[in-house]
Order: structure tokens, then C-alpha cells, then sequence
């Protein structure tokens, strides 16, 4: 599958990394690519900058939002969520009309320090603006539970039987993404509803943030047991 993956950063890099291991055609979408490969020091959090990561993947192409979008059958989204719907003007309604989009961002708000809070909440999820925005697009909210490496390889945790969730409008979209799911390893994929579910999982952010603080390390998640 031909699959654009919106963003450069750890997310992102896990995302197209993994994609591409398992034999899709990824192409990596930035606003800037002379920027994004002019970048040399490691980001905030210790991760390699993105030239060096794509040093070691040359088949992982990079391109603008628009052109990674054009090409693509399916599309992750891995921005930051304060600039996913700017991203996604970028790469172009008509680029999108008709695609999946993988949304994996969560609305968090860093401008009172760490931790964060959420810009959108209760009534409304960073899933639906999405999806009022781009109409055309199918939204499905999903991995946005749990830190970028577990996303990938379940497995280094617990055998792989934690639990991720799904949201979205169209079924088909959603058992397509549900396939790519399992195509990781995830084992235990809950399906929400429709896109109004998504405030559910992005409102999971506090308590996972906390988790984090508290366990000092990102390598764990939710498990639903029946």
C-alpha cells in the first residue's frame, strides 16, 4: 500500500519505519524539506534528528504534505496536534478527498509547562475537528494511547495483549486500519463507534501522563479486561 505518514518526529519516524519494514510504499510528509534534513542535534527528548534516521532507510522517501498526500492511498497523521489541521491544509483537500487518514495526534497543550493540558476536550476532540474539517476524509482515531515504539512492536511489552482502540465514521475504514493493527501485533483492538468516541482515548492523556511521571518511563499500557 502507498501510505504518507504527515510528520517528522518520533512518532512519525516509528510509524514509517515500521511501514516500511513490512513492505509498504511510505513516503514521509514535512512542511519543509531542506529544513527538516538541515537539522543536525537530537530533538527535545534525546531522538536522533530525522536525516540521520533516514540515512539508514533510503526507501522511506520525503516530501512536502502535498506531494506526499497526492501519492498516497492512506495517510498517518503524526504532527503535533496543535498544528495537525495546518498540516493538513498543507497537504490539500483535494489530496485528501476520499483517503483514510490514521490519526494518532492528541491535542495537548504545553503553553503552562509540563504536563500538559488538553486545547480540546468534553464536547469535542481533535478526531471530530479533523473530520468537520476535512469531510471528505476518513478519520480514524486510533494508537494515540500509548508511547511510538509499543505502537509499532506491541510485543516488547507484555507479549503484545494490551489493548488499543479505534474510532470513525466508516467501517470500512476502520477494518482496513484494524488490518494494519494487526499487522503490528496489537491482538486486542477495541472499536469505540464513530468519531465522537475519539474524546474518550484523547482525554486518556492526563491519567497516561501522570502514569508516565509516576512508572518513570513511557513503556507500558492500558489493558482492558473482561
Amino acid at each position: 500500500m502507498k501510505i504518507a505518514v504527515l510528520g517528522t518526529g518520533m512518532v512519525g519516524q516509528a510509524l514509517a519505519g515500521r511501514l516500511a519494514e513490512l513492505g509498504h510504499d511510505v513516503t514521509v510528509g514535512t512542511r519543509d524539506i531542506a529544513a527538516t534534513m538541515a537539522r543536525t542535534e537530537p530533538d527535545g527528548m534525546g531522538n536522533p534528528p530525522y536525516s540521520a534516521w533516514a540515512a539508514a532507510r533510503p526507501a522511506v522517501r520525503l516530501a512536502t504534505f502535498a506531494e506526499a498526500a497526492e501519492g498516497a492511498e492512506l495517510l498517518v497523521n503524526a504532527t503535533s496536534g496543535d498544528v495537525s489541521i495546518a498540516a493538513l491544509e498543507a497537504a490539500g483537500a483535494d489530496n485528501l478527498a476520499g483517503k483514510i487518514l490514521i490519526d494518532i495526534a492528541n491535542p495537548l497543550d504545553f503553553s503552562r509547562g509540563f504536563p500538559p493540558t488538553l486545547f480540546v476536550k468534553d464536547t469535542d476532540s481533535l478526531g471530530e475537528q479533523i473530520q468537520a474539517a476535512f469531510p471528505q476524509l476518513k478519520v480514524v482515531k486510533t494508537l494515540n494511547t500509548l508511547t511510538a515504539a509499543l505502537m509499532v512492536i506491541p510485543a516488547q511489552l507484555a507479549g503484545g495483549e494490551h489493548s488499543v482502540f479505534v474510532s470513525g465514521n466508516d467501517a470500512d475504514a476502520k477494518k482496513t486500519v484494524v488490518g494494519l493493527l494487526e499487522s503490528f501485533g496489537h491482538t486486542d483492538i477495541i472499536d469505540l463507534g464513530d468519531i465522537t468516541t475519539a474524546r474518550g482515548t484523547e482525554m486518556l492523556l492526563p491519567v497516561w501522563l501522570r502514569l508516565m511521571g509516576a512508572l518513570n518511563t513511557p513503556m507500558f499500557n492500558f489493558k482492558i479486561v473482561r
